[in-house]
Parts: structure tokens; sequence; C-alpha cells
């Protein structure tokens, strides 16, 4: 099994593959892998949880056994990247708000940002980051 953390996210999303995009050019010492929601690793992860296989609303950290969905996978995730530290602040939000913003943004995603047909596929040399 893969011991670093595990970025699961969903793969048909622009938003979500925009933002994947995003941490991979700041992710410089490669802590994260990658996996969407949709892939073999994605699914499995979900079952293990006994969450839904088909709904793919929540970004998932997977750190140490453990899962993280939504504002607190986001903080949890920025958290470890260099010179990302500072939103660390953002933890004195309870809650019930950040995901409340985070499952507007979520509801409305594809609305927004629109959707592929197909999961986003990463570049040769970015494809060793991620897990099927």
């Amino acid at each position: 099994m893969n011991d670093k953390p595990v970025i699961v996210f969903d793969g048909v999303c622009n938003l979500c593959s925009g933002s994947v995009q995003f941490i991979l050019k700041r992710d410089k010492e490669k802590r994260f892998s990658f996996a969407s929601l949709q892939s073999n690793f994605g699914q499995d992860l979900l079952k293990q949880f006994d969450l839904p296989t088909n709904t793919f609303n929540s970004f998932i950290l997977f750190q140490e056994g453990k899962i993280f969905t939504r504002s607190t996978a986001a903080l949890k995730m920025f958290s470890q990247l260099k010179n990302w530290g500072w939103v660390k602040i953002f933890w004195i939000v309870p809650k019930f708000i950040r995901d409340g913003v985070y499952n507007l943004i979520a509801k409305n995603r594809y609305k927004w940002f629109g959707k592929k047909e197909e999961c986003w596929v990463p570049t040769p040399e970015l494809k060793a980051r991620f897990l099927d």
C-alpha cells in the first residue's frame, strides 16, 4: 500500500482536476499521490469506508489509514504544502460553516466550472504520482 498521503478527487470535474494541477505544481517534495474517485483505488477506498461509490461530491485525503473529507481534507492537505501553512488560520472557522461553503461549491461545481466526458489524464512525467 502507498504510504504517502493520497488525494482522491472527482476525475471528470474541471474544478477538481484544476485543483490537482494546482497542487502538483506546488508539491515540490512530491509528498502526495493522487487517484480519481472513479479509479480502482478510489472505488476500493470508498467501499472500505462505507461511502457511496457513485456520488463524487467530496475531496478526500487518505492519510495514515484514515480519511478526511470536505474542508477538513483541504485544510490538512494545504497545511502540508510548503508556504501554505498559513491556511491553518481557517481551523478557527467552525466545521459546519467550512463544510457549508464547501458543499455549496461542490453542489454547483459542474455548472460553474464544467465537466469532462472522461477523467483528466496526467502527462507521462506525472503519471507515476497517480494510483489506479
